[in-house]
This record gives C-alpha cells, sequence and structure tokens, in this order.
C-alpha cells in the first residue's frame, strides 16, 4: 500500500510539472493581451477617404448544411454580430440530392450581408470555393477544374482556389482569387496533446489569443499565389473554413448540448482573420459590389486577433494618376507606393515574391520603386513579442506596375 501511495504521488508531481509550460504560455498570452489594449490605445483614426469605404468580413464558412459541422444559422448570425461584420461569404459543402448553396444564408440579416456559395472537389481533386452558388455545384465531381472555372467566368461569379499547396491546375487561367491563408490548414500542424492543454489552461479567458501559440506564415500558400500573380491579376484572401466543430460535448436524446465547451465557436473563428474590402462611396455594400472588389483585388487580409486591421491602406501614384491595391499603374520614371497603418507596424515591401525593401516601426511610408513588377507589402508587429510579433498582421493585394 505504501509504494501504491509513493507511486500516486510521483504521478501527481509528474502531472503538475507536465503543467507548467502550458501555465507559462497561459502568462504569456495574458502579457499579450495587455500588450494589444496598449498599442489599440494608441491607434490613429484612418484619415477620410472620399473614393472608397472600408468593410470587413469573412470569406469560407460552414453550417450544418453540408456535414462536418452543427453549426445552426442562428450561431453563424450571432457570431457576425459579436465581430461587427459586414458580410459573410458562405461556403456550404454540396449534397448530391439537394442544392446546399440556396438553402444557406443568402441576404441581408441582422444588418450583415450573407452571400450564398460552396466549396466545391472537381474531377482532379481540386477544391474551389465558388460564390454564389447553383444547383450544379452538387455535382462538380463530375467536371474539369477548367471547366468550372470557365463556366464561372462572369462579373456576377467568383471562383477562389482553395488549399493552394494542394491545387494540381495552376496552368488552368481563369480563377480570381487563392486562399492564401486558411485556419485548418494552419490548425492541423497543431499537436493534439498540446492544443488540449492549451485549451484547458487558456481557452476561456483568451479564446482567439490561443490562436497566437500556433499562427504561422503561410509561406507555401503565399508563394503559391506570388507565382500566380506574376503572369495575371490574381487577389488574395484569407480564409476561416469556419465549421464550429471541434471541441467535447454532452448531449442529450433531443440532441441537445448539456454540457461542452466549443474551442471554434463562429465568435471566435470569426476574429482569427478577416477580409478588408474597399468599395467606391458612391456604391452600396451589396452581393455585386462585394464580389467585384474582391475579384478586383481591392481587398487586404487581416489577421484581426492581434489588433484590427481597419484603416490600413496601400495605394501607388505617379504623377496625377492615383491607384489602390489590386490595380495597375504604368511605370514613367518612377512609381510612389504608399503605405499607411493605424498602429506603427514594421513594412515589408515584396516585389515578384521577394522581399525588397522595409521600414521599421511606421505609422505610415513611401516606398520609391523604378521596375516594373508586382509589389504587395506584409505588416508586422514587433512590439507584441514571440510569437504574435514574428507573423503576418496585415497582407495586402499586390500592385501591378507595368
Amino acid at each position: 500500500m505504501k509504494y501504491f501511495k509513493r507511486f500516486l504521488l510521483f504521478l501527481f508531481l509528474l502531472l503538475v510539472l507536465s503543467q507548467i509550460p502550458f501555465a507559462y504560455r497561459r502568462y504569456k498570452l495574458g502579457r499579450l493581451s495587455k500588450t494589444i489594449q496598449e498599442l489599440n490605445a494608441q491607434r490613429v483614426p484612418p484619415a477620410a477617404d472620399s473614393t472608397y469605404k472600408e468593410y470587413k468580413g469573412v470569406v469560407h464558412v460552414h453550417s450544418f448544411l453540408g456535414g462536418h459541422s452543427s453549426g445552426t444559422f442562428e450561431d453563424i448570425i450571432d457570431g457576425a454580430k459579436a465581430n461587427g461584420l459586414q458580410f459573410v461569404v458562405m461556403t456550404e459543402h454540396p449534397a448530391k440530392e439537394f442544392d446546399t448553396s440556396s438553402m444557406t444564408l443568402k441576404g441581408t440579416y441582422a444588418g450583415i450581408l450573407f452571400v450564398n456559395g460552396n466549396e466545391i472537389r472537381t474531377r482532379e481533386g481540386d477544391r474551389l470555393l465558388v460564390a454564389p452558388g447553383d444547383e450544379s455545384t452538387g455535382r462538380s465531381e463530375d467536371y474539369e477544374t477548367r471547366t468550372i472555372i470557365a463556366r464561372r467566368g462572369s462579373e456576377n461569379a467568383m471562383t477562389i482556389v482553395a488549399y493552394p499547396t494542394e491545387f494540381n491546375s495552376w496552368q488552368t487561367k481563369g480563377y480570381d482569387a487563392v486562399e492564401i491563408f486558411n485556419v485548418y490548414t494552419n490548425a492541423r500542424t497543431i499537436n493534439p496533446l498540446v492544443a488540449v492543454f492549451d485549451a484547458l489552461w487558456s481557452s476561456r479567458s483568451y479564446p482567439a489569443l490561443l490562436f497566437a501559440n500556433f499562427y504561422s506564415r503561410p509561406t507555401e500558400a503565399i508563394a503559391k499565389w506570388d507565382e500566380a500573380t506574376k503572369t495575371g491579376r490574381v487577389a488574395g484572401l484569407g480564409g476561416n473554413d469556419a465549421h464550429a466543430n471541434i471541441g467535447l460535448s454532452l448531449t442529450d436524446a433531443s440532441g441537445k448540448t448539456v454540457l461542452g465547451v466549443k474551442l471554434d465557436s463562429y465568435e471566435t473563428s470569426f476574429r482569427l482573420v478577416r477580409v478588408h474590402v474597399l468599395i467606391p462611396q458612391d456604391r452600396k455594400l451589396d452581393q455585386s459590389t462585394l464580389l467585384s472588389a474582391i475579384k478586383l483585388g481591392h481587398c487586404f487580409t487581416g489577421f484581426d486577433f492581434l489588433s484590427d486591421g481597419d484603416g490600413f491602406n496601400f495605394n501607388a501614384r505617379s504623377g496625377s494618376t492615383r491607384v489602390i491595391q489590386g490595380d495597375e499603374i504604368t511605370l514613367a520614371n518612377e512609381v510612389h507606393l504608399g503605405v499607411s497603418s493605424p498602429i506603427p507596424a514594421r513594412i515589408v515591401l515584396f516585389k515578384n515574391g521577394s522581399e525588397v525593401q522595409e521600414a521599421s516601426e511606421k505609422s505610415s511610408h513611401e516606398f520609391l520603386v523604378k521596375e516594373r513588377g508586382t509589389y504587395r507589402v506584409e505588416l508586422y508587429l514587433p512590439q507584441l513579442g514571440h510569437p504574435g510579433g514574428d507573423q503576418p498582421w496585415i497582407i495586402s493585394n499586390p500592385i501591378y506596375v507595368k
């Protein structure tokens, strides 16, 4: 009996010791939260823009309709309201026997614009996000990637390459955007055991900031996108891939949850990464203007769990010509690329996918370029320290200097 008690004591001490790293990680998240609050207190309101208005929302969202999720429409609407979103692009998994895109959220609810769409798999195994969706997308596996893209090549439809590291049809042109970041793809790199204990220690107090322990720059996906933009205008955007299906729960016979914890609630997922879209001031936000702006690259990706990206601006001027991200501009002698940020940030300029210039802790900066190329910027917040400050806070769309 004495040896058994010693063994139990040994196991208890081992358990306590094993939790020290997770307790420390929770402490670091607390410090990160405080630093973010201090940074937000220094935010500079964006300058008034008479040309464009900024809207923020999320792309790549699933409900109970296509399987893999038990999330209800009410859950999604509540999650969007809690995050102050103006739009949500639904991308339901298709079903053979019914049209999930027509059954999902579409139109305006609680003042939020919802666009119906699908995540589809083609004959080659490529996955695409299409919006709006239709009854044909349930049969997408019967068609080649190029056929799907060609059929949806119109002003009123959008096609996004999902999971670009697994995409096989880069020779096919006509897609509008590339999903340069995907929450689910990033989550697959997480050690499940580490994630469980991190969640036990931190999910209640820091449900979104917990993501900082695992978030990493999607280098391979960005490289695929950079390569695509060398030969044409292709928008890049972050995807939430929100399912609200990770957690533990106890349900009664009717399916009602009696006890449980949801680690990827829509409210949390919609806080992690958002797409900020710029729409002309003289046009209202609707399905047409939203899809058009995204396809033009008049948008940027903000990892808003680090700090809200509202007010970021990336533009170019040459003589009297001025354009914004996603646009082309002609090189005469030189082009001025302007960046403004609501918070002082490390600004990194990329040309054709390679880092070429940098500015440290600037709220605004201007890069002078004298060569043609595809230029974009990434912003970092080194003030946050490790790990949050090591990863991108904002990823712009390119400006094409011709």
